[in-house]
């Protein structure tokens, strides 16, 4: 369908008097788009407009002598049907004939040339306003208009004014008309209405005469003898013409002033802003604008939609019913008198503003300025007659009430009387209002142009002041109770917060008075295991070094040994053979002299090097030291601690009973040195100054029934305390790196093997002694301390 009608709108090469005709075809289909019409609605919306200019093209040719005609089946022809979605021969039927129902019969009768043509423009005219209605509601369903409406609304009007043109017809009659009612709205409001209400208030005033167009709208709309009845009444006359309807205005309007009648089918109106002159030629034809059914049919039957939807709408006007040529519809005068109704109630109901445009020249063009013809539209359309009202008048105008509500809080002293008008003349005296510039009426008071802006500053002026005011207040008044809510709530946060600390410490505290003993093991036993093997590896760096240099001093003392004996050899050889190897000898002396001094000065290099090593290792060595003794001193005093608290508990434990003192004993005594791994851990501990848990604990326990066992227990502890410190001097001076000097010539892996073999031989003996003495402790036969023991051991095993 599109390329139908594409040769209408080619924007390569259409441009007339300067407009791009391309340009603003592509602007329309933009338009489209934001208002949300689809594509394919818009190329129908273009089928459309096309067939109306293909309808304007469709010719007609005589068949009869009675002026019948019929369509000629050409391009236009062609080209219309096929926008519309019909086909070729239904178009021309429609257009050409017209059927007559006869009883249950249908005749088709030829119609004449000028009504075929009226047919046919009818069609064209129809399709055009259908689809501008169609597009204004579908802007509207676009916009939502109506949906949002809430009874205020803001409407625009744009009209172009009266015409006049050198000849005009039944379109200039219609629009002149309306122009002739909006003209007396506009005098209604801005000269009438104006001068009425200063009658009514009471106000001093001169009225300003204008001239008043209701007899000109009297001569289009007064029954029966209106222009617009006439015309109605012409349209439906059997036999009727254009001339017959001047003649028939003539004979009824010549009598009105504001009508001038002419010769021939010519009349004129003297309208508000000039006489224009009319040519009834079309008028009857234009008014009644004929549809007959077989168009409505034709449309109802298309293949496009749009089509379809006008015919549709066609159907269901009530007022306007589908019938054959010779029923009587509602003319086109009528219709547009109607609709300017609707209008002017409409614009009755709301508060007009209006805006007049003038026209700068007749040529339409920039920068130009045509003095006669500007004042002319000033005349036409009263704006001089404005002007002075304006001028003269009081625009500026308030109720009194209004007035005293609005600035009435403005007065510096009270009156006495409270009513509204009095206190609108203490402002007036107030504010200095010279008395020409305001009259006071029986409800509202008038004010001249820029008086009320003093006022207003004013008012302005002590609302900002009291804004001020209430700024401060509402500000201190909502930091103080921001201060209290932060106040209570860090209240309640604190007694939350102590709630949640005191719950969550009394659980914290049950927690480790259960498992206190537990985790202090777990912790002294990861300190010793650090320091065994911190100081291991300290023992094995210090060996390594102490081995390689005594490796290095072996080498030098090999070779200087290899060339003494060489020299011893040749000083036993004969005097002839020292003489002839004497050469040999010292070149090779030489040699290795030379090459001694080599190494010697390689050596003495890696010397210095290893002394800057040294240097530093011992450098950290010092560092490291210091942080082992600090933490060694932190520990003895956490032990120490530990061991007064495990002291105090053994002397409270010791008001108890006999058999409860020595079941508490044989828990506390073994605790440490019980299992191989606990001994072991504990020979491993090489500083002098570690403290032993327990140690010296054990004859204050066992001072009770028991003295042969007990005394042979506080013997072996007393052995394995002097067993510790002697393996401890060993070991301390085994691995002393700071002073690495060999007291013998023994090997210190054998020293250590030979120490290492000491500890197993006596860990293991005194281990079998141990189990023996408790084996005596166990036959001794207490209950409680043999429950205590076994629950004790229970644990031990547990945790080995």
């Amino acid at each position: 369908m599109a390329n139908e009608y594409n040769y209408l709108v080619q924007s390569d090469c259409l441009v007339i008097n300067g407009v791009d005709d391309g340009q603003k075809f592509q602007k329309l289909k933009e338009a489209f788009d934001i208002v949300q019409i689809c594509k394919e609605e818009q190329e129908q919306v273009f089928a459309m407009l096309a067939a109306v200019l293909w309808l304007g093209n469709i010719s007609f040719q005589v068949i009869d002598k009675e002026n019948h005609v019929e369509a000629l089946a050409d391009e236009a022809l062609t080209s219309a049907a096929t926008l519309i979605g019909c086909a070729p021969h239904e178009l021309m039927q429609a257009i050409s004939t017209h059927r007559i129902q006869v009883w249950k019969d249908r005749i088709a009768k030829k119609l004449t040339l000028q009504q075929a043509i009226g047919t046919r423009d009818a069609l064209a005219k129809f399709i055009y306003a259908s689809l501008f209605d169609w597009l204004v509601e579908q802007i509207n369903k676009s916009l939502e208009a109506g949906k949002k409406n809430i009874g205020r609304f803001i409407s625009i009007l744009d009209i172009y004014g009266f015409e006049s043109l050198k000849k005009n017809s039944f379109e200039q009659f219609c629009i002149n008309y309306a122009n002739e009612r909006l003209q007396q709205h506009f005098n209604r409001h801005l000269l009438k209405l104006e001068q009425e209400e200063y009658d009514l208030e009471g106000i001093d005033w001169s009225k300003v005469v204008f001239e008043d167009n209701q007899e000109c709208l009297d001569l289009f709309e007064k029954k029966p003898l209106g222009i617009l009845s006439l015309l109605d009444e012409e349209s439906n006359a059997p036999n009727s013409t254009d001339f017959t309807l001047a003649n028939k205005l003539k004979q009824h309007l010549n009598s009105n002033s504001y009508f001038k009648g002419d010769r021939g089918r010519a009349f004129g109106v003297l309208h508000f802003a000039g006489e224009v002159h009319y040519d009834t030629n079309g008028f009857l034809d234009k008014n009644r604008d004929p549809l007959s059914s077989e168009v409505v049919q034709l449309l109802s039957s298309c293949d496009s939609q749009l089509p379809q939807l006008f015919a549709k709408k066609m159907f269901n006007q009530p007022l306007q019913s589908v019938t054959s040529l010779d029923t009587t519809m509602q003319s086109v005068a009528l219709q547009f008198k109607g609709q300017l109704f609707n209008l002017m109630h409409q614009l009755e109901s709301t508060r007009p503003h209006f805006i007049y445009c003038i026209k700068p020249n007749s040529k339409q063009l920039p920068g130009t300025y045509e003095e006669d013809l500007v004042l002319q539209q000033l005349r036409c359309c009263g704006i001089f007659e404005v002007i002075r009202i304006s001028r003269s008048g009081y625009p500026t105008r308030m109720t009194h009430q209004a007035f005293s509500e609005r600035y009435g809080f403005l007065l510096s002293e009270p009156i006495v009387s409270q009513d509204s008008l009095s206190i609108s003349v203490a402002l007036l005296k107030q504010f200095n209002v010279l008395p020409q510039m305001y009259q006071i009426g029986y409800t509202k008071l008038f004010l001249r142009t820029g008086q009320i802006s003093a006022l207003e500053d004013r008012r302005k002026q002590v609302l900002r002041g009291v804004i001020e005011v209430q700024k401060y207040f509402r500000g201190h008044r909502a930091r103080r109770l921001f201060h209290e809510h932060n106040e209570g709530a860090k209240s309640i946060q604190s007694f939350v917060c102590g709630e949640n600390i005191r719950r969550k410490y009394a659980a914290e505290s049950n927690r480790c008075s259960a498992f206190a003993s537990q985790l202090l093991d777990e912790q002294l036993m990861a300190v010793i295991y650090l320091q065994s093997v911190i100081r291991g590896w300290l023992a094995r760096r210090h060996f390594n070094n102490m081995h390689n240099l005594k490796q290095s001093n072996r080498g030098s003392v090999k070779s200087r040994r290899k060339i003494g004996r060489k020299i011893f050899e040749a000083k036993d050889m004969p005097h002839e053979q020292q003489i002839q190897v004497l050469p040999s000898v010292m070149a090779e002396l030489q040699r290795r002299v030379l090459k001694a001094e080599t190494n010697l000065g390689q050596k003495e290099q890696e010397n210095a090097t290893l002394r800057e090593q040294l240097q530093k290792s011992e450098a950290r060595w010092l560092d490291y030291e210091a942080k082992m003794k600090s933490m060694e001193e932190m520990w003895q005093k956490q032990m120490v601690s530990l061991q007064t608290s495990l002291t105090a508990a053994r002397k409270s434990l010791a008001a108890d009973n006999g058999a409860g003192q020595l079941g508490r004993a044989d828990v506390l005594s073994p605790r440490c040195y019980d299992s191989e791994d606990n001994v072991s851990m504990g020979s491993r501990t090489t500083g002098g100054n570690t403290p032993v848990l327990f140690s010296g604990a054990m004859p204050d326990v066992v001072g009770g029934r028991e003295n042969g066992s007990l005394n042979a227990l506080g013997n072996l502890l007393k052995e394995f305390e002097q067993r510790k410190q002697n393996f401890d001097a060993d070991a301390k001076s085994l691995i002393d790196i700071r002073v690495p000097q060999q007291a013998s010539n023994m090997n210190p892996d054998d020293e250590l093997r030979t120490l290492r073999l000491r500890f197993e031989t006596w860990k293991k003996d005194y281990k079998l002694r141990l189990k023996a003495a408790k084996a005596r402790l166990h036959k001794r036969g207490h209950p409680e301390s043999d429950k205590a023991r076994r629950k004790w051991w229970g644990k031990l095993g547990s945790r080995a």
